[in-house]
């Protein structure tokens, strides 16, 4: 299965593609940052952004598309403008047809480091490790999509096609991601 993840962000959006192997065993296929200038009017910046992960999407061609959940923060613009990415990242993975997840940082960070509150560094570090780079991915926006896509790698792996009966192992990871869901 190959996943794009993506870390929504105006200023910097976070793109990352692995493709998801047996044994839970993940490999880098692209990371990068799409950036757009704060001084650039808004509908321009979300026109560049749409146009970067269109790029992306038709290049590296994912079976899923894995977005961070928006949470409200302190800074409305921010959380604004957070969510206007994502919207798009949506629409186009729907407009081709991908299938489009939605992944809280808690749930991410959980599956990537055994810990829902794990930090920047410790998230980078595993996303290596995972990855076997030599070294972390930076910018953090990099490693976080990445995070992304390799949550969604194994959780499309533990759930499987739709439509199948889901083993009991399978039934216990959908009740774990619920679970984290609820709590993060």
């Amino acid at each position: 299965m190959r996943v794009l993840g993506i870390d929504p962000g105006l200023t910097r959006c976070g793109l990352g593609v692995v493709d998801g192997l047996p044994s839970r065993r993940v490999a880098l296929v692209a990371v990068s940052v799409a950036r757009t200038p704060a001084d650039m009017a808004l509908a321009k910046r979300l026109l560049a952004l749409s146009r970067a992960l269109a790029e992306w999407m038709d290049t590296y061609r994912p079976d899923a598309v894995a977005v961070e959940r928006v949470f409200a923060q302190r800074n409305v613009m921010t959380v604004t403008g957070t969510a206007q990415v994502a919207g798009i990242a949506m629409v186009e993975a729907a407009r081709r047809g991908i299938e489009v997840a939605v992944h809280t940082p808690t749930e991410v960070k959980a599956a990537v480091t055994g810990a829902g509150n794990a930090d920047k560094a410790q998230v980078q570090h595993m996303v290596a490790r995972l990855l076997r780079l030599d070294t972390p991915p930076t910018p953090a926006d990099a490693a976080d999509a990445l995070a992304l896509a390799i949550c969604h790698a194994w959780r499309g792996a533990a759930i499987g096609p739709p439509g199948r009966a889901l083993t009991a192992a399978q039934r216990q990871w959908v009740e774990a991601e619920k679970a984290a869901r609820r709590s993060g």
